[in-house]
């Protein structure tokens, strides 16, 4: 007898304003261009969304009424939030950036990060096939934890406005697909 599949559709949330600008997210909206990049209609068994307004604009253009997963919420980003890079203290940002378990803003670590998308993907149903749209981090950590890499490579992987990440899970293993 063959296993089901699960079938794992990422979407980023579109541009926002603050991407635009270089500063650490709040719960904005998406920016025009976001509004713009969303592309066609996805259609999915079952659909999902971080709490941000970002994630659940995205969404709706696409024409999926998602339920809100409080595990897609994107990196928690502490006394950041809302802040420009330019104004992040120098030594901060180079921990953030290179130490995946230190948290200067206060937040989220990149590893509690992994580890809550870890947890998330390890319930999701095999016989369902899920669009989940989320933020880049989280993106980036679901990939970190298809290709068991470390925590270090987080800050290597580039996930566009708007982009698709397909995994595959087959036999409680996770796989990416290009």
């Amino acid at each position: 007898m063959t296993r089901p599949t699960a079938r794992l559709t990422l979407i980023s949330h579109a541009m926002t304003d603050a991407m635009s600008a270089g500063r650490f997210p709040v719960d904005e909206p998406l920016s025009e261009i976001g509004r713009r990049q969303t592309g066609c209609p996805v259609i999915a068994e079952r659909a999902l969304a971080g709490p941000e307004l970002r994630t659940r604009e995205t969404a709706e253009l696409l024409g999926l009424q998602a339920i809100v997963e409080p595990r897609l919420a994107d990196l928690d980003c502490g006394q950041w939030r809302g802040q420009e890079l330019q104004n992040i203290p120098p030594a901060g940002l180079r921990d953030w950036l290179t130490e995946p378990a230190a948290a200067p803003h206060r937040g989220e670590s990149i590893v509690e990060l992994v580890e809550r998308v870890a947890g998330w993907l390890t319930q999701l149903d095999d016989a369902v096939r899920t669009v989940a749209v989320t933020h880049p981090a989280v993106i980036r950590a679901a990939i970190l934890v298809a290709l068991s890499a470390p925590p270090k490579s987080f800050w290597r992987i580039d996930v566009a406005p708007a982009g698709h990440t397909v995994l595959h899970r087959r036999g409680g293993v996770w796989t990416l697909r290009i």
